[in-house]
């Protein structure tokens, strides 16, 4: 007889990456605003960009609707250009981007990512790279909504095929079309043990 064991991490706070715009299709705010008022529901906290703009906003704004507690991280130059949200309950000004992502992924048990431009694919990315080095050993979500992410998917499946990136550095990347399964496959990852990405 088998037995399948599924180990539940706990879940204090998930940070969110997403685009400070809204899109063209509605379903992406639908989709942000959901995760919002799934994750105050479940109790975890919103770590995300600070902005009030696009998705960002939305999110935010159906955490802090439903209950739930948000920490913003932003840089000083953007809250200079009114971006930022300033009714968050714990706003975390800092001086540069980078610090802004290192703070971020500090506070994060997780990480989720909705549809969004060059920002929001640059902080996946790095994150992913990280644990890729097993630097941390949080897990990665890709909302994938109306297959915003499928493209990508496919590219990452194309770089895993050519040997540019290994089988169980693949399934670092879990992706879901509902959020709540997203969120509950986000407690129940196992990373990888090999931190080797090299030959």
């Amino acid at each position: 007889m088998w037995f399948v064991y599924f180990v539940v991490t706990k879940m204090k706070r998930i940070a969110v990456y997403c685009g400070s715009n809204q899109g063209v299709r509605p379903e992406y705010a639908a989709a942000a605003q959901t995760l919002g008022t799934l994750l105050a529901r479940e109790k975890i906290e919103l770590v995300y960009g600070g902005g009030m703009v696009g998705l960002m906003g939305v999110v935010a704004d159906a955490v802090l609707k439903h209950g739930g507690h948000v920490i913003g991280v932003i840089p000083e130059k953007l809250v200079i250009k009114e971006v930022v949200h300033e009714t968050l309950p714990d706003l975390r000004v800092v001086k540069t981007m980078h610090e802004r992502k290192a703070l971020m992924a500090e506070l994060a048990d997780g990480f989720i990512a909705l549809p969004g431009g060059y920002g929001t694919f640059e902080e996946l990315f790095e994150v992913l790279a990280w644990s890729q080095l097993g630097w941390h050993q949080k897990p990665f979500g890709l909302f994938n909504v109306g297959g915003f992410y499928s493209p990508l998917l496919e590219f990452l499946d194309h770089t895993t095929s050519e040997g540019f990136i290994r089988a169980q550095h693949r399934a670092l990347v879990i992706a879901e079309v509902e959020a709540g399964k997203l969120i509950n496959r986000l407690k129940t990852h196992r990373p990888p043990t090999e931190i080797k990405w090299v030959k």
